[in-house]
Formats: structure tokens, C-alpha cells, sequence
């Protein structure tokens, strides 16, 4: 893996001196490949999904740390705690008896959590015991905010209390962060919680395959950073990527089997990732219709219309249903991204000319004044409805949703807003004034495209960090605040248009700080206390 992938993944903390990562982080094109990495920083690595914890040592309890104040300062941790509250006294660091200790009746919920730890931290693990002075302990605080956490520092040892256990789960990754940089956490109390809540990345294996060991690093990498969903467009033009039961004519011949992404999806729910698999549909479809030619769409001359389903095929509805049902017991999160974009039959001048197969089968099934837009519109619908059965929450890119018309996109459908640049593209305003949730995908800063292609660049964390919030969701201009509450947060896209301009490790040096910055602008809706140099510098010291 690159060097961004071993000793900025940090695996255990010093016990004594703060482990800190010694690479420079800039922002360099990223076509510039990495230096590979060295045995130790594959070493540093875990690989597990679930890793077990060490024995709880022997040791007898070190003496109570002096009394004496230490330099008091927040916790550094990316994205940076919102809330601290200095006091004084000595502060903590780990001791050789140190311990982390789950509450008398959290074991069960929060064994994951304090494993984990303990394991970074080369201590030992006591579930449903007793803290004492220099450990660290874990409880649930039910009645808080969902995924926020307090952390205090007192009488030489650290208590993480979450309203839930992806809250106590954050307090550790500060924990940890701190530890890395510092060495140390200071005295006081922490009050942390995300202003978002959604906040990820979007993954395109369809067009690049990226192997499970890579997306599990990436999915370790996300969750000390507090980021919570990991998206999957899995089914391209391009190819087909996750083995399939119901279909294995499509499936491309490199591919993540169902074992592996059930290694990923367990991983991701230890760090509380919801994966989401996106099969995007009618557009898109090429890989399937590679192996089903007479699913294609074809205009009035015969010609074939690129990665465009017939949707006046019933056929085309059933495989693509049958899809969505395969893999909605393989992904158990409650999202399913349904695509819905750039539907090339949308795209020409005059859909009901180019196209009057889809025009009629639009009038026979919506009325005399439906069009193939409605046609579209109801295609993701019936989509929506065949999930429905399996509770999930379902979501679509911008264009997938359409004004006008005589059919209706379901009024519970997130909204994905990443261009406002395709033929006939709505405002974001349009979307929130109906009462939509919005998640923020702008293609003006968020999109990582391999090879730059049209007029895509590589996204910086500076540009995000500086000019960007959830609120600017088109183009470089924010909407009104009044529609803040709907935007639910952002997601970092990973596009492979060009799937060979980098290699995956290129790819994880060139979404290093923009990740980062991500995380950053979506925990804390706020500007940051911090100018981007010294946020480079935290990044640099917490990995």
C-alpha cells in the first residue's frame, strides 16, 4: 500500500512518546506516484475486521500520577473537538498498568469499541469492570444528541461517555488522534458532536476495480476521521463488480466476490460506516446490457443508445429488480442509492422524437399528456418499490428528479446534488422548496475524477477547507441558511472516468487531505479556528 496507508493509519500509541507520522503532507498532483511502502508501515496496518484485544496485564497499579499541571490545550484531533473546557491539574497519559475498561452493563454494547482501543493502545481490556487511575473508560450517556460524546480528563484518568455507541466509538478516535500528536490529553472536558449527519465517500468500482484490502484500509481511514458512510457504484458502463447469484452473465471478470464485501461491510459496521451499493439505473447499464443486447435502447434509425435500458422493455425492469433485491440482504445498512443520471434519452432535443417507443409506452401508462420524462421519473419510482419490502431509505442523483411532468419522484428520496451542468439541471433551491433532503456531492469541489477529464481538476483540501460548506451545493454560491437543516451532509466522490491515469495508491495520496477537509466542514458547520496551514499540521500530526 502507499505510505499514506501504513504509519498515517496509526495502529498503537507509544507509551511514552507520541507516535507521529514523519511525512509531509503537501498537496502535489496526484498523478505523481507515491514511494512504496516500507515493511514496517505494512506492518502497522491491521488487516483484521474484528481484532482482538491483548490479555489484560499483571501489572500492579502504577503510583498516582504528580499532581502537577501540565500544559493545557484541546485534544488535536481531525476533524477538531467543538467544545473544550480547560481546568487544571496533571492531565493523562497511558501508564504501564493502564487498562481500557467498559461500564458495568456496556459490555455488550461497546466490547467492539474498547477492544479496538486497547488494542491501538497495546493495553489490556476489562469488560464490566472498575476504573482506577490511569485508565481509560467507556459508558453510554443515553438522552445526548445522536453520535456525540463527552470526554473528561480527571483524578489521572480518562471517562468517554457517547449517547450512543458510534458517539463512544468517536470519543476514541480522539483519544487516539490526541495520544498520536501529543502524547498526552489534557485536564478538562470535551463536548463533541457532528453538525452533519452524513458524511463520507462515494467509491467507483465499476469503472476501476479496487481490491477489498484497499477499501478496508479506506474504510479504517474513514472512521478515525468520524466519517460514516461508504458508498459503492458497483455497476457501470464499464463493468460489474460484486459477484452475483442472480446474474453471474454480468459480472466483470475482476470483481469483489460476496464474501469480501461482507468482510468490508462487517469492518465498516465495527467503525459505524454504513456501506451504501449503488446499481444506477436507466443510465449507466452498459456491463448488463453487454450480456442482454436486447435491452438496449435504440432510437427511431436502429442505432444503440450508450449505457440507456429500454425502460418500455418490461424486461429490463425485472433484471434490474432482481438485482436490487440480491443485494439488498448484502448490504444491511438502511440506504440504497437507486442513481437515476444522465438518462441519455433525456439528453436529446426532442426525447419523444428520437425515442417514440418510450412515448408511447409513457401515454399507455401515465395518460395522453406523459412524456419519456415521466417515464423516467416512473421507472425510479417502480425501482423504489420493488426495496421498499426490505425498509430501505433510498436515494438518487439530482437529475434523476425532474420538474414538471405528470408523475411525481417519491417525496421521501434523498436528493444526491452533483451538477447543476447536465441539459434541463435544476437549482438546488427547486429541490429544497419542495422539502427534499439534500446530501452534497458538488462536482465544483468534491469530485475526484481519474485523469481530469472535460473540465474536472482535482479537488484540494485547502479549496474545501476554505470556500466550501454543506451549504454550497452548486457551483461556488450557498444557499439561503434557512434551508441549512435539510442538507444533511457531504460526500468526497471517487470518480475513475480515466481508469488507468492512477493506480490505487495514487488514489489514496490524492484524497488524503481532501478527506480530511471533508470531515472537517461537515463535523463543525462553523469557520474553522484554525487557518488551513495549521489544519495541515494537525492532519500531519493525528495521520
Amino acid at each position: 500500500m502507499s505510505q499514506f496507508r501504513g504509519p498515517l493509519a496509526i495502529a498503537a500509541v507509544s507509551l511514552t512518546v507520541p507516535l507521529v507520522a514523519t511525512i509531509t503532507h503537501s498537496e502535489p498532483s496526484a498523478r505523481s506516484a507515491p514511494p512504496a511502502a516500507t515493511p514496517a508501515a505494512a506492518a502497522a496496518q491491521p488487516k483484521q475486521a474484528a481484532p482482538q484485544a491483548p490479555t489484560a496485564p499483571r501489572a500492579k497499579p502504577s503510583a498516582k500520577p504528580s499532581a502537577k499541571p501540565g500544559p493545557t490545550k484541546a485534544p488535536s484531533a481531525v476533524p477538531s473537538v467543538r467544545d473544550y473546557d480547560a481546568a487544571s491539574g496533571p492531565g493523562w497519559k497511558p501508564q504501564p498498568s493502564t487498562r481500557v475498561v467498559v461500564a458495568p452493563g456496556d459490555s455488550r454494547a461497546l466490547g467492539d469499541e474498547g477492544k479496538l482501543l486497547a488494542q491501538e493502545l497495546k493495553r489490556g481490556y476489562s469488560a464490566a469492570g472498575s476504573g482506577r487511575a490511569g485508565d481509560v473508560e467507556l459508558a453510554l450517556a443515553p438522552g445526548g444528541a445522536p453520535e456525540s460524546y463527552t470526554l473528561t480528563v480527571r483524578d489521572g484518568r480518562v471517562r468517554v461517555t457517547g449517547a450512543d455507541q458510534a458517539g463512544v466509538f468517536y470519543g476514541t478516535r480522539t483519544v487516539k488522534q490526541a495520544l498520536a500528536a501529543d502524547g498526552r490529553l489534557s485536564e478538562g472536558v470535551v463536548r463533541d458532536r457532528p453538525a452533519k449527519p452524513q458524511r463520507g465517500v462515494m467509491l467507483d468500482t465499476a469503472r476501476k476495480h479496487f481490491t477489498a484490502d484497499w477499501i478496508e484500509d479506506t474504510v479504517r481511514e474513514m472512521g478515525d476521521l468520524k466519517l460514516n458512510q461508504l458508498g459503492l457504484h458497483f455497476s457501470d458502463d464499464q463493468g460489474f463488480r460484486i459477484e452475483s447469484d442472480s446474474h453471474p452473465e454480468i459480472v466483470s471478470d475482476q470483481h469483489l466476490t460476496k464474501a469480501e464485501v461482507r468482510r468490508i461491510v462487517k469492518l465498516a459496521e465495527s467503525r459505524h460506516i454504513t456501506v451504501i451499493p449503488e446499481i444506477d439505473s436507466p443510465g449507466h447499464l452498459g456491463a448488463v446490457m453487454d450480456a442482454h443486447p436486447d435491452l438496449q435502447l435504440r432510437d427511431t434509425r436502429g442505432v444503440a443508445t450508450p449505457g440507456a435500458v429500454d425502460i418500455a422493455n418490461p424486461k429490463s425492469a425485472r433484471i434490474v429488480d432482481e438485482l436490487l433485491s440480491e443485494y439488498a440482504d448484502v448490504f444491511p445498512g438502511k440506504y440504497v442509492h437507486l442513481g437515476g443520471d444522465e438518462y441519455a434519452a433525456l439528453l436529446k432535443r426532442s426525447p419523444e422524437v428520437s425515442y417514440p417507443g418510450l412515448a408511447r409506452e409513457a401515454v399507455r401508462k401515465y395518460g395522453p399528456n406523459a412524456k419519456v420524462q415521466d417515464l423516467a421519473t416512473g421507472w425510479l419510482n417502480d425501482r423504489a418499490a420493488a426495496l421498499r419490502p426490505h425498509g430501505k431509505v433510498l436515494k438518487a442523483w439530482n437529475d434523476g428528479l425532474h420538474s414538471g411532468g405528470v408523475v411525481k419522484a417519491d417525496q421521501d428520496r434523498e436528493v444526491e446534488y452533483w451538477t447543476g451542468k447536465e441539459i434541463g439541471a435544476r437549482q438546488p433551491q427547486e429541490y429544497l422548496s419542495e422539502g427534499r433532503k439534500v446530501v452534497n456531492a458538488n462536482d465544483e469541489y468534491l469530485y475526484y475524477v481519474l485523469g481530469e477529464p472535460n473540465t474536472f481538476t482535482y479537488p484540494t483540501g485547502r479549496r474545501i477547507y476554505e470556500s466550501w460548506t454543506p451549504q454550497v451545493l452548486r457551483g461556488t454560491t450557498p444557499v439561503p441558511a434557512r434551508y441549512a437543516d435539510q442538507i444533511l451532509g457531504g460526500r468526497l466522490a471517487i470518480w475513475c472516468d480515466l481508469a488507468n491515469a492512477q493506480t490505487q495508491e495514487q488514489v489514496a495520496r490524492g484524497i488524503h487531505l481532501p478527506m480530511r477537509a471533508l470531515a472537517q466542514k461537515t463535523w463543525d458547520a462553523g469557520t474553522p479556528a484554525l487557518d488551513w496551514e495549521g489544519f495541515k499540521a494537525l492532519a500531519q500530526r493525528t495521520g
